[in-house]
């Protein structure tokens, strides 16, 4: 089912690629190129994506080894040794 979905994702990009073919000049940074019109949108997608992905990628790591160190607190603190009840003296 999921190989389907991926096959019908790939067939819509390449016919949206197909039917953008028109030359754009591309712009970036002082570099210039020529790239198809559908080439250059799914390249600027691509790249918002990673853009998003990147920060929240680390977001997530510094939570993760937040809960990692919070957990260690917590199972040193469980774990402190405890006195034992004395007898009683007679």
């Amino acid at each position: 089912m999921v190989l389907v979905a991926f096959a019908v994702v790939l067939l819509l990009l390449l016919i949206f690629i197909l039917q953008n073919g028109q030359r754009s000049d591309v712009y970036f940074l002082g570099a210039h190129g020529h790239l198809p019109m559908g080439v250059a949108l799914l390249l600027s997608a691509i790249f918002g994506v990673l853009l998003a992905a990147l920060p929240t990628a680390v977001r997530i790591a510094q939570l993760r080894m937040t809960a990692s160190r919070h957990r260690v607190r917590i199972a040193a603190a469980n774990h402190t040794p405890t006195e034992e009840p004395r007898p009683a003296a007679s």
